[in-house]
């Protein structure tokens, strides 16, 4: 597992034997990097469900602000960690919240976000819960671009609440939606 693209570029993560995790396949986090290429420097970024924190560290190796990644599972907090710790990532840019996601959305945040990243596990089929958990909350801005990967045969609509998908591609057995408010498209 490598970062693609920015000042880390193609510099390895760190290796791991973990079966809960499934990184975002290079081809897709290129495609998706690529699509959000205005939206990431000096963005304050969301990683949900973020296993290696392979999609916040990229975001940060394309000079994103800061990432705060949101992680329940010891092992990949420790990876997620290590993976900061090996790329000398400051403090200041990253924050690691041990919390299940969906509490985490659901939880009286009064942070706000410009970019939100969703990678949830596909053994769960959570997409379509976590899209609605987002819509309710107040992590989100006008401006904010939200992007999620699912299973194709996962249900993920195409409208939450305030939130639209104003994009969405397959790549084999997986989609890409992107997200954002409705009066902003």
């Amino acid at each position: 597992m490598r970062i693609i693209s920015g000042k880390y570029k193609g510099r390895q993560l760190a290796s791991f034997k973990a079966d809960h995790i499934r990184p975002t396949m290079d081809r897709i986090k290129e495609t998706l990097f690529n699509k959000l290429v205005h939206h990431v420097d000096g963005a304050r970024v969301l990683d949900l469900f973020s296993g290696t924190g392979n999609l916040g560290i990229e975001a940060l190796s394309r000079d994103a602000a800061h990432v705060t990644f949101v992680e329940v599972h010891p092992k990949s907090i420790q990876i997620i960690s290590q993976n900061l710790d090996l790329l000398k990532i400051a403090k200041s840019e990253a924050t690691i919240v041990k919390k299940d996601v969906l509490k985490y959305l659901r939880a009286e945040n009064k942070q706000t976000f410009d970019l939100i990243l969703i990678d949830p596990p596909f053994t769960e089929k959570m997409a379509d819960e976590v899209m609605s958990a987002l819509s309710q909350s107040t992590l989100f801005l006008d401006t904010t671009i939200i992007a999620i990967e699912a299973i194709k045969q996962e249900i993920i609509g195409d409208e939450y609440g305030p939130l639209i998908c104003f994009d969405r591609q397959n790549y084999g057995d997986k989609s890409l939606s992107l997200f954002r408010k409705k009066d902003t498209i």
